[in-house]
């Protein structure tokens, strides 16, 4: 059959139906945008909501991981503070020669790091004042800094105690044992003690 032999409605649409077909296209382009939009505002905040989890290139040694001071591959001892780093390698050297192994147990962390620490310690004690004691925030932390290390094991951490300060190598908190500054000069005397990360 021609087209010549249809009527014309059939080819051509009436007048009426075409408000409706645009209508319908209207409706179809709108769902289509409208559908895009929401996925994109889904991805947004899937992203904002995705917890964080730290990783080596924050600054976390990994339980189990064996860290030294002369590890330079590893982010949380390649971002310390220099001075500090080359006094530690020189106190690590002399405790090996005591029979004593001294290991970074962490050094340098990223703000991200240092907040979910902090956070994770707000959890645990359910109170951010007691928190505070045992994690710094991101803006008072040394860590994040790259000005302190934390060591061990204990018997690391007594020989840093008594020999640190020749390397200018103080305890900074009373109730972190393991936790270590530059914070004199070698052969100097170690500042007070702070009570915790809080004061």
């Amino acid at each position: 059959m021609s087209s010549r032999s249809l009527p014309t409605s059939v080819i051509q649409p009436s007048r009426r139906r075409l408000p409706f077909l645009l209508v319908v296209l209207g409706a179809v382009i709108s769902a289509g945008l409208a559908g895009v939009a929401l996925l994109l505002v889904q991805g947004a905040f899937a992203a904002v909501a995705a917890p964080f989890s730290p990783s080596a290139t924050d600054g976390l040694i990994a339980e189990g991981m064996v860290v030294t001071i002369d590890d330079d591959d590893v982010p949380a001892v390649a971002r310390l503070n220099r001075s500090l780093r080359d006094a530690l390698r020189q106190a690590e050297r002399d405790a090996a020669a005591d029979g004593i192994s001294l290991y970074v147990t962490s050094g340098w962390r990223s703000t991200g790091y240092q907040r979910w620490l902090f956070e994770d310690a707000v959890e645990l004690y359910a109170s951010e004042e007691v928190a505070r004691q045992y994690v710094a925030t991101p803006e008072r932390s040394s860590h994040v800094t790259g000005d302190a290390v934390d060591v061990g094991p204990i018997d690391a951490q007594f020989w840093l105690m008594e020999h640190g300060p020749a390397y200018g190598i103080c305890q900074t908190y009373a109730n972190e044992r393991w936790h270590y500054e530059l914070a004199t000069a070698p052969g100097g005397t170690c500042p007070e003690m702070k009570l915790d990360a809080a004061s």
